[in-house]
């Protein structure tokens, strides 16, 4: 079964490396460049997990996180917010917006795979 995940990350490096960690998943990604871009393409289509970047043009991650959180679909599902921030210092405030975890950047393959894991169980065997 094919699961869908939407990766909301400007930076073209980091969504790189991103893809390549999830290759080995049954995810099939969609990447949105920004996080109106993120917020369009979640009402467009209902995805399994969402991953989403916290410095981004046109839509900031924090606010994406409090949008999506109101979009038809998107209450329960998994949102997992990423940072160049120090973790601690933002995850309150992404948890109360909405985030189900925070994740440093540069992203650790064992960490997302974990998170993702713990998060969204039946998505991933």
């Amino acid at each position: 079964m094919t699961l869908q995940l939407l990766l909301v990350e400007d930076k073209d490096r980091t969504a790189q490396q991103i893809l390549s960690i999830l290759a080995e998943t049954p995810f099939e990604v969609t990447r949105a460049k920004d996080g109106l871009g993120g917020l369009n393409q979640a009402k467009k289509s209902l995805y399994d997990v969402v991953l989403i970047d916290h410095k981004m043009p046109l839509m900031d991650g924090l606010t994406l996180l409090k949008n999506l959180r109101d979009v038809k679909g998107y209450e329960q599902t998994p949102l997992l917010f990423m940072t160049t921030d120090d973790p601690r210092q933002i995850a309150d405030k992404a948890v109360k917006l909405g985030a189900d975890a925070v994740l440093a950047k540069p992203v650790e393959q064992h960490m997302l795979l974990t998170e993702i894991q713990r998060l969204a169980p039946r998505h991933v065997a």
